[in-house]
Parts: structure tokens; C-alpha cells; sequence
């Protein structure tokens, strides 16, 4: 699949809101929750102000002139919160562009973006059963704490 990554367009800050809701991991056999549960104040920390903050960065996938994928980082008090010098991931795609690499190829330029940008590690957190674990931890990421859902993960950029 040809596809094209790029930074995010300043017109193009609000699709953040629509990737956030893609980013949430729904088990098998289990019912979306409804698309206002991103107003929720610990998922509008993501994406509210996004591109007001000195650390607020974003990439975008695109297909044939569409956007179909985002990653983005700031610095927030979210469930990856490490430090207020870490960065914190968001990433998502649109279901039918999955499986093509474009979500591992957006992680390794955000990361390399954020080492040119002078960080030193960059984390997330991730439900254990999300199929992107694996993605995370093929592109540097590690488990350095966990609760009985969530993994918490750095990279520590070199």
C-alpha cells in the first residue's frame, strides 16, 4: 500500500479527535463504547489545545490525498505519565489500514522526530490485550510498570 507520512497540519488538528476514538482497544465480542466517551477529561487530555503546548507533536499517515492514521505525543498527566519531561503516545488507524506496517512506520519516524528534538525516552501505556503490544515492543518500547489491565512502556531513545 502507498502511503505517505507527514506532519500534521495545523486545518488537520481536529481529526485528532477521531483517531482518538480509533485508539481505543475493544476485545473481541465486545460492543464499542458510544463516540462521546471521548469528552470524557481523562481522553480529552490527548487531544484538548492540541498544538497550544511547547511539546504537542503529531504525524499523519495519508492514502490516496486521505488521512487515515495519526500519532501524536505531548506532555500530560495521562495513564503512560512517567515525568514532565517525557512525552506520552497516542497512535491510531482506520480499521481497513491495518496490518500494513503504516502504524509501525509512524512510531519510528514520531520517535525519531522526538530524539532530533532532544527527548531522551518517550512512553505510552497500553491495555495487555491490545494486539499492539507487539508493534511497541518490536519499534523499542519495554514494560517498566503495569496494573492489572495496562502495561506502561518507555522507549529510551538513543
Amino acid at each position: 500500500m502507498n502511503y505517505t507520512i507527514r506532519k500534521i497540519n495545523k486545518t488537520e488538528y481536529s481529526l485528532l479527535n477521531d483517531f482518538l476514538y480509533e485508539a481505543i482497544f475493544i476485545p473481541e465480542g465486545v460492543e464499542p463504547p458510544p463516540k462521546a466517551i471521548i469528552n470524557t477529561p481523562e481522553l480529552q487530555v490527548y487531544v484538548d489545545g492540541f498544538g497550544q503546548q511547547e511539546h504537542d507533536r503529531a504525524l499523519v499517515a495519508e492514502v490516496d490525498n486521505k488521512v487515515v492514521g495519526a500519532v501524536w505525543v505531548r506532555i500530560m498527566n495521562d495513564y503512560g505519565h512517567i515525568d514532565d519531561s517525557t512525552p506520552s503516545f497516542a497512535i491510531s488507524l482506520y480499521k481497513e489500514y491495518r496490518g500494513y506496517g503504516i502504524g509501525t512506520d509512524m512510531m519510528r519516524k514520531m520517535l525519531a522526530l522526538l530524539k532530533d528534538c532532544g527527548y531522551k525516552q518517550a512512553s505510552l501505556a497500553v491495555q495487555k490485550a491490545n494486539y499492539a503490544v507487539k508493534m511497541y515492543r518490536k519499534v523499542g518500547f519495554e514494560i517498566v510498570d503495569e496494573n492489572e489491565e495496562e502495561y506502561i512502556m518507555i522507549n529510551h531513545l538513543q
